[in-house]
């Protein structure tokens, strides 16, 4: 017995030393250093079966279990399976609707089936009923880029599978093998989101208009994964210049999130001085005045010091970049503004030329709560200089609404000349934001309303749950919805259109720099605008056009300000609001 005993501690000595030896994962304190996500995962019942294979009724059976609620649990009972019956010539589909546009993938949970080995399937997510029904082909664009969206997996017999990860409304499942039936007991939606308050609001008397801010905003909701991307199917990646509407959209519906530094910050680290920011010169500059928008709406300090260095040798750049004809001399870069003018070098010079007088701008008042007096005045002298010319638009709506949020030319001018003629024709998704916002400069709140109203309405009567990286009112005749298959008499208006890198199925139905509605909505009808850092100063100054009456809400680091805005039968507008003490509130312009 005493033998035993002396062996204990040779054993426990052993014990520590194998636990030495394990690799550094396994300990506690290697544990809490693993990368955690701000993202949750809901799981989802499809809301339709859109379509099964035709003449199929023996080989597809109990499909509608499918849209039951499920627990994720693969069981022994065994009962109530949808069953999928294959030969050597039908191989069976369904075509499955979740209801709504979601980031994330798919869980498929099966049953008893008889041969007890994996089934092999087929999985196809497509943002429309068309994309999902697609091969992958080049004839209409439909591809695996950046995130898989047509593959083959195996399923497992009375388990669960777990696949996919991108965005997607629609799934379609085939089952490949020969002579086989499969027993399925669940499939469900993997959706993975920011699980995050909306804390701002809008409501008005014209449900469109309340229908357009809300899905601008959870365009972005959507597109707010580990960082801000710009679309959850294609472009899963940090494009900063398309960031400015979505930020935008964030501190006019969620307020501050960490995805917003998270995002600006891995921008800069990857791109050292004197390279731009996705390779494009504009995008650098639109990460100045995204700096300038995030400080505005925040009042961190502490963060916009840690940019100091960064920020000063961009702007040290940039006013080395004027000539001596008082132009924009950007030609070390992609010279981009957005897909619809980059074969116009005219409108990309215009653009540019105001785009960095708003980067300048921005830099100056950065700057000068940086006490950073030099850089400061190196910048208001290259404002100076560039105000000293003016390049023509030559009618484009883009650059023209970008000389006017410049100061370069009249919004009335610009309004008048480029962006009202034709109404919505030729207005693009990212830059229409700025379009609203010129013609907002201009006076033009109810034709902003109507182009709102049009454009992003217009998406949304073609079964849209979030809005498009491209669209065109040219679209539009003979166009099925996204939502249903494609009747003979119509066009499939997702595999049809698109241009540049975003033809055809490769078009992402879920961009968020399309959300510019949501907060021009905020800031001209509800008359929402911050006026000093960390939002201690808040101006209301409501337009509501032909609407009768406007309420909503604005979260600031304080707290909510809430306004509602009524039109009296004299024509004037009543207006009630209410703030944190801490937010001093100015009416009127």
């Amino acid at each position: 017995m005493k033998k035993k005993w002396l062996l204990i501690p040779f054993l426990l000595m052993m014990v520590a030393l194998l636990n030495a030896q394990l690799p550094a994962v396994f300990s506690k304190e290697r544990a809490f250093e693993a990368d955690s996500t701000a993202t949750v995962r809901r799981y989802l019942s499809p809301v339709k079966i859109l379509w099964k294979t035709p003449n199929a009724d023996t080989n597809i059976i109990n499909e509608e279990r499918l849209l039951l609620k499920g627990n994720g649990q693969a069981d022994l009972s065994n009962s109530n399976m949808c069953i999928l019956k294959s030969s050597t010539d039908v191989h069976p589909g369904l075509l499955l609707d979740f209801g709504k546009e979601l980031h994330g993938g798919l869980q498929i949970v099966t049953g008893m089936f008889k041969s007890e080995k994996p089934v092999t399937l087929r999985i196809r997510f497509g943002e429309s009923a068309s994309e999902a029904m697609s091969d992958v082909e080049p004839v209409h664009n439909a591809t695996n880029d950046h995130a898989m969206r047509d593959m083959i997996v195996k399923a497992p017999w009375l388990g669960k599978l777990e696949i996919g990860n991108t965005g997607f409304r629609f799934v379609r499942i085939d089952l490949v093998d020969d002579n086989t039936e499969f027993e399925l007991k669940e499939v469900r939606a993997i959706f993975t989101f920011r699980d995050i308050p909306y804390l701002g609001s809008f409501n008005s008397s014209d449900t469109l208009l309340n229908k357009i801010w809300l899905t601008g905003a959870y365009t972005v909701q959507l597109n707010m994964q580990d960082y801000l991307w710009d679309g959850i199917k294609r472009d899963r990646l940090v494009w900063v210049g398309d960031m400015h509407p979505e930020t935008s959209t964030i501190a006019a519906v969620f307020g501050y999130n960490d995805v917003v530094p998270k995002s600006l910050d891995l921008a800069r680290d990857i791109t050292p001085l004197p390279t731009y920011m996705s390779g494009m010169v504009s995008y650098s500059m639109w990460w100045i005045i995204i700096q300038e928008d995030w400080y505005i709406h925040t009042g961190d300090l502490d963060y916009l010091q840690r940019q100091k260095s960064y920020l000063t040798g961009l702007l040290n750049h940039l006013v080395a970049k004027i000539d001596s004809n008082n132009s924009e001399n950007l030609d070390d870069g992609l010279r981009f503004l957005d897909w619809p003018t980059s074969e116009n070098p005219e409108a990309i010079h215009a653009g540019l030329q105001a785009l960095m007088v708003m980067a300048l701008k921005a830099g100056a008042n950065l700057c000068g709560v940086l006490k950073d007096q030099a850089t400061a005045a190196k910048c208001e002298n290259g404002i100076a200089r560039l105000k000293k010319y003016t390049p023509p638009t030559n009618g484009v709506k883009q650059a023209a609404a970008m000389l006017a949020m410049a100061g370069l030319m009249p919004a009335e001018k610009a309004n008048k000349e480029a962006i009202a003629v034709g109404g919505v024709k030729n207005f693009s998704t990212f830059y229409g934001y700025y379009m609203l916002q010129a013609k907002a400069m201009a006076g033009d709140y109810q034709g902003a309303l109507d182009a709102i109203r049009e454009y992003w309405g217009a998406m949304l009567n073609l079964g849209a749950t979030t809005f498009w990286e491209d669209f065109s009112m040219d679209w539009l005749p003979d166009a099925a919805r996204v939502d249903e298959l494609i009747p003979s008499d119509k066009k499939d208006i997702h595999c049809s259109y698109g241009d540049y890198c975003y033809k055809g199925f490769r078009l992402s139905l879920c961009h968020g720099w399309a959300s510019g509605p949501t907060p021009w909505l905020t800031e001209h009808v509800l008359g929402i605008k911050v006026e000093a850092p960390g939002c201690k100063v808040i101006r209301v100054t409501p337009h509501l056009g032909d609407l009768k009456f406007a309420e909503g809400a604005f979260p600031t680091p304080y707290g909510i300000v809430k306004v509602k805005h009524t039109k009296m039968a004299n024509g004037r507008v009543k207006s009630e609001i209410s703030a944190p003490k801490e937010v001093k509130i100015i009416r009127g312009s």
